[in-house]
């Protein structure tokens, strides 16, 4: 028998962390997860003027066996920032606990509540070598939107005489190069936020605002493994025009590469490729086994740098599965 209740917190952190574990590329913990909700105040959700979801919220479900085991999670979530309408979604079952209803029973509950808060989008993101997932998403009515790559790259055979001279290269042009670390304090941190903000819009599939500055802060800078000296930044002058930053995860003795951006204006003069070499030594010097990171399929540049300069490996990646409507869903 399957049983379907709220999460309570913090006692299933441990349980819905081996969850996650089973589907995410780089592990969290029931620590992260802890840590990751007490940056969020109570939900608060309101329609607009044209009657779609706005606001923040972020109820989560779990599934119990007969013997009181978790086998199953569920969140719907979203930010203030997110697209009016949606709502993202992740829902998780022991894979040994497969077939036997669990999914079923947790999309319903989701279903359910997303419908009376008439959200109008459902998005989860599945990877893309999960074929029993993905069917199982299809048969519900999700679609493919779009497909992201995965790359690792491994630091013990990595050699990058061939592009050591870009760094010295962007310098000549008039480009610096500093880390937080070097300009601390709020005006520098304000200006990364702005970089972060023209940016973003140009990533492919990006939808919805952007954080405001306190809140890119939380989730950013101050996330868990980021540390200044790991944000590497370009300045033409005094205005920032570049930035990586890198993230460790202490259980995999790894890095992400949590963001990586060059100003519109400024593309074209592998500034971007210069940053790219600055993480990585970084991440040489700290003892780093390999560097992670995620590209959309439809962002060239950013691929072409990864794959074929640097030599990044391709691992499976993941589809965004998008639900549009609360009717017409097969429910088996």
């Amino acid at each position: 028998m399957i049983t379907i209740r709220k999460m309570r917190q913090p006692d299933d952190y441990e349980a819905v962390a081996a969850l996650l574990n089973s589907i995410l590329s780089e592990p969290t913990s029931a620590e992260q997860l802890k840590g990751d909700e007490d940056k969020i105040p109570p939900g608060k959700l309101h329609h607009n003027e044209n009657g779609e979801l706005m606001g923040w919220d972020r109820p989560k479900w779990v599934a119990e066996d007969g013997q009181g085991q978790v086998i199953g999670y569920a969140i719907a979530w979203r930010a203030p920032w997110t697209e009016p309408g949606s709502l993202y979604q992740t829902i998780v079952v022991r894979p040994e606990h497969r077939g036997c209803g669990a999914g079923n029973a947790l999309f319903s509950a989701l279903r359910r509540w997303a419908s009376e808060v008439k959200a109008s989008r459902l998005i989860d993101f599945l990877r893309e070598n999960d074929g029993r997932s993905i069917a199982f998403a299809e048969r519900r009515g999700y679609v493919i939107e779009r497909h992201s790559f995965e790359s690792v790259l491994e630091l013990n055979a990595f050699d990058g005489s061939a592009w050591a001279g870009a760094v010295q290269q962007a310098e000549r042009a008039g480009i610096r190069f500093v880390t937080l670390a070097e300009e601390p304090g709020e005006e520098n941190e304000r200006k990364l936020h702005e970089l972060y903000r023209i940016t973003h819009t140009d990533i492919p599939g990006y939808t919805g605002d952007f954080p405001w500055f306190e809140e890119w802060r939380k989730w950013s800078i101050e996330l868990p493994g980021v540390r200044p000296e790991w944000i590497h930044i370009a300045k033409d002058k005094e205005r920032y025009v570049g930035v990586v930053t890198l993230q460790h995860n202490q259980q995999t003795g790894a890095m992400y590469h949590e963001y990586t951006a060059v100003h519109p204006e400024y593309r074209g003069r592998r500034i971007g490729l210069a940053l790219k070499l600055l993480g990585i030594e970084s991440a040489l010097a700290h003892g780093i086994r390999y560097l992670r990171t995620n590209n959309d399929s439809l962002n060239v540049p950013m691929l072409r740098i990864n794959r074929d300069l640097l030599g990044f490996r391709a691992e499976p990646g993941s589809y965004k599965m998008v639900w549009s409507g609360l009717s017409g869903v097969q429910m088996d």
